[in-house]
This record gives structure tokens, C-alpha cells and sequence, in this order.
């Protein structure tokens, strides 16, 4: 499709293109997203249902692993059902108004997701190296406090991305060589110099990103030097046991992140679909294997939706 030009400042439409190169794929590639998308609504919904209905199971790590679930289930279906509509259904048109939305929804709650993380790396750090007082430092009152802090962070400093493209004039194509809305993608569309918008996207992603990294870095060497002074060698791998997985999905998570980073600062040369590819999978794959990671593997919530089933657990 050749290139629309407009002297318009609000386009009414955007087109995303997908996956440039592998428009021919697009229908094989929505089958291991639409896969990874129903296992993620599953399994973040059933942990919300198993946590909400089990009193027993409104403690600290449990409320946090809800927060990450909302986080999930709102981060992968603002984009998922768009995309696979443009995979499989040939839908490439996006409302102006519908794609700053969509923008917006991602960018926050991929900053709420790793504010996530923080707050269960936090929860960890008090379980393990001070766990008498546990439950007096994070009471529910501190939890709910934490929860609206993320929101509150998400909100406030990508807000102004969607308000800043919408004063842009776009004469340019209204083409989006991507699988959804991303700022810098659509920044790209605008007539007018830009580098300052992008340069503030850019040092709000890192430094948000280096500070929820640098407090978890720190958090995790605390609870290492704590693990290996325990007197006991099996309550030493437990602990371990316990944290591992957790490390193994942030590490998932924020090497995604700074792939998609480096690529948008120094990538110039990345081919566009790995980058976009990459991209796609940062997205999901948090979201996906979270109540796999979390939920599955621990036990009172496996138990409890074992019990729900009516199936003996042994």
C-alpha cells in the first residue's frame, strides 16, 4: 500500500504493518501468541480467583503476586487482541485516539510490572533476612500503599507521551512499521524535530528501569549473604528454591527490556523485525509465564485449585 500523506496535526487512523518481512508469517505467528495470550488470562485470572476465596491466602506474597497478575492481565490484552486481529483478519487500521490509548496502557503497565517485581524482590528480602517482622512491616495498610505508589507511577510519568503526540502535525505517511503503538514508532510519523520527546522517553525508561534493577540487585546479594549464614543447609536451599524462579522471570523480563532499549538508542543496524520480534516477546512472555512460575509452583495455591477440581491431592 503506497504511502498516505497528511498535513493534518490528528490523523484519524494509523496502519500497522506487523511484522515487516514476515507479512507472509503473520498467521503462523499469531497461533503461538494467541496460545501464550490464553494461558496467560487463564492462569493470572485463576490466581486472582484462588487468592480472592482463600482467606488463608491474603498475606503479603500473595496480595503482591495479585498485583503482578492485574498488571498482566491489563498489559497483555491492551495489545494481544489488536494484534492477532491484524494477523489473522488483515485489520491494520488503528483509531488515533484508540492507538494513544493503547500506548499509554503499555508503557505504564510495563512500568508497573517491573515496580512489580520490586515489591515482590522486597517482600522476599524481608521473608528471608528478617522474618519476625514480617508481617508488622508489611501490613496490608503498607501493601494497598505500595500497590497505589506503582499505579501512581506508571500514570504520572507516561502520561505525557500520549498529550505530546497529540499536539504533533503528522505530514508524513501514517504507516507504523510495527505490531502495535509504540512512542517511538509514532514519534517518528511527525513533521516537526522531535529529538526532545524522544530523548525524555528514552531517560524515563532507563531511569526507571535502573533504579527497579539497581533496588533488586541489592536486595537479592542482601538475601544471598543472609541464605548462605543460615545454620541449616536444607533451609539454605529452600530459600534458594524459593527465589530462584523469581530471579529466572526478572532476568527473562529485563533482558527483553534492554535489548528493546539498546536497539532504540544504538540498534540502527538491527534488522526491524528481530527488533520488533524481540519486542513482542518482551511483552508476553512476562505475562505468560508468571502463573507458571508463581502460581503453579506454589503449593497453597496448586492445592487449593487441586481441591476447587475435586481431584485428591496427594
Amino acid at each position: 500500500m503506497p504511502p498516505l500523506n497528511t498535513s493534518h496535526p490528528s490523523p484519524v487512523t494509523f496502519l500497522l504493518m506487523g511484522i515487516p518481512g514476515l507479512e507472509h508469517l503473520h498467521v503462523w505467528i499469531g497461533i503461538p501468541f494467541c496460545s501464550m495470550y490464553m494461558v496467560a488470562v487463564v492462569g493470572n485470572v485463576t490466581t486472582l480467583a484462588v487468592v480472592r476465596a482463600e482467606r488463608s491466602l491474603h498475606e503479603p506474597v500473595f496480595l503482591f503476586l495479585c498485583m503482578l497478575s492485574i498488571t498482566d492481565l491489563v498489559l497483555s490484552t491492551s495489545m494481544l487482541p489488536l494484534r492477532l486481529c491484524l494477523f489473522w483478519l488483515g485489520a491494520h487500521n488503528i483509531a488515533f485516539d484508540a492507538c494513544l490509548t493503547q500506548m499509554f496502557f503499555i508503557h505504564s503497565f510495563t512500568t508497573m510490572e517491573s515496580g512489580s517485581f520490586l515489591a515482590m524482590t522486597f517482600d522476599r528480602y524481608v521473608a528471608i533476612c528478617d522474618p519476625l517482622c514480617h508481617t508488622t512491616i508489611l501490613t496490608h495498610a503498607r501493601i494497598a500503599k505500595m500497590g497505589a505508589s506503582l499505579v501512581l507511577w506508571g500514570v504520572v510519568f507516561f502520561s505525557p507521551h500520549p498529550i505530546l503526540l497529540r499536539q504533533l502535525p503528522y505530514c508524513r505517511t501514517r504507516i507504523i512499521a510495527h505490531t502495535y503503538c509504540e512512542f517511538m514508532a509514532v514519534v517518528k510519523l511527525a513533521c516537526v524535530d522531535t529529538g526532545a520527546m524522544k530523548h525524555y522517553s528514552l531517560s524515563v525508561a532507563s531511569v526507571i528501569g535502573s533504579c527497579d534493577g539497581f533496588f533488586i540487585a541489592v536486595s537479592y546479594a542482601l538475601i544471598l549473604r543472609a541464605v548462605f549464614r543460615f545454620p541449616s543447609q536444607e533451609a539454605s536451599f529452600k530459600a534458594l528454591g524459593t527465589c530462584g524462579s523469581h530471579v529466572c522471570v526478572i532476568l527473562v523480563f529485563y533482558s527483553t527490556a534492554v535489548f528493546t532499549f539498546l536497539t532504540q538508542v544504538f540498534g540502527h543496524n538491527v534488522a526491524p523485525q528481530i527488533h520488533i520480534f524481540i519486542t513482542n516477546m518482551y511483552l508476553l512472555v512476562s505475562p505468560f509465564l508468571n502463573p507458571i512460575v508463581y502460581s503453579i509452583r506454589t503449593k497453597k495455591i496448586r492445592d487449593h485449585v487441586l481441591s476447587s477440581l475435586k481431584v485428591k491431592v496427594t
